[in-house]
């Protein structure tokens, strides 16, 4: 396997608190996503992909779901959801490792497959056991909708999703003997009001994590995908051309690989 490039923690990155309303019973993480965004779009155009625009404010909303999900999980969780909405037709594709803070993602709004009902697909792997798949439908065109259902149907407890500003949001996640009314009537301006020094609830720091867009993909691991398919039908790969452009399906970076180079590391890798 070819080593993926890491990433360095001096580099800046989203940081999301995580807190405990004491007497309520509930889990609060909340972000500013504005630096994660800008790291996104400078991904995209350094990589020249321009989606569409509703296709671009559906990822960024699944974008701060996925990651204030992860960050109310385990250390040692990796995390991938695949959220298939039907219209618009698009695949919303996030990947993160808590471990490493990584996370990524990217719109698939090519052949995605027609289902009578949107899926939301959830797979994690939890140190070294297997990996556990949860599949729900939901209803709507809103992957926070499906980040609600899957809740409620996979994980069993409620969860609320919350926007504080035009690029900062929250969630908040029922757990045992949580005060049901409050949560359920709660209001974004409650949500605000949800600090250690607001004095409105006993509320506690439980921890600070940092997430950073990373992928790790690079032009080695890229000739990896392509080495079994250049042994068997080489010229059907490249044709005429001596060059061959191929997508990172976890970000959809461009990877422009020679016939040259790809040869060699066939030759390199029997």
């Amino acid at each position: 396997m070819a080593e993926s490039t890491p990433i360095d923690p001096a580099e800046p990155g989203l940081e999301v608190r995580t807190f405990f309303v004491r007497g309520r019973n509930a889990l609060l993480a909340r972000a500013n996503f504005s630096d994660l965004y800008v790291d996104y779009y400078l991904h995209l155009g350094k990589h020249g992909v321009k989606p569409a625009g509703a296709h671009d404010e559906l990822f960024k909303r699944a974008l701060a779901g996925f990651v204030l999900h992860s960050a109310s999980r385990p250390w040692n969780e990796l995390t991938a959801w695949t959220i298939n909405i039907q219209e618009p037709r698009v695949n919303l594709f996030l990947t993160g490792d808590n471990e490493t803070g990584a996370v990524i993602g990217r719109i698939f709004d090519e052949n995605v497959k027609e289902f009578p009902e949107n899926l939301f697909y959830s797979d994690v792997v939890r140190g070294r056991q297997p990996k556990r798949r949860s599949v729900v439908p939901f209803a709507g065109g809103d992957p926070i909708v499906g980040m609600e259902t899957f809740y409620a149907r996979s994980e069993q407890r409620p969860v609320r999703f919350f926007q504080l500003a035009e690029e900062e949001f929250a969630l908040l996640c029922e757990h045992p003997d949580c005060d049901a009314a409050w949560f359920a009537s709660v209001d974004a301006d409650g949500v605000r009001a949800l600090a250690p020094d607001a004095g409105a609830e006993t509320v506690s720091l439980m921890e600070k994590r940092v997430y950073r867009w990373h992928c790790g993909c690079n032009q080695e691991r890229m000739m990896e995908v392509l080495a079994p398919v250049m042994k068997t039908d080489s010229e059907g790969l490249f044709g005429e051309s001596n060059v061959i452009t191929i997508q990172c399906p976890r970000c959809a970076a461009r990877h422009a690989v020679t016939r040259e180079a790809l040869e060699a590391y066939v030759a390199s890798h029997p």
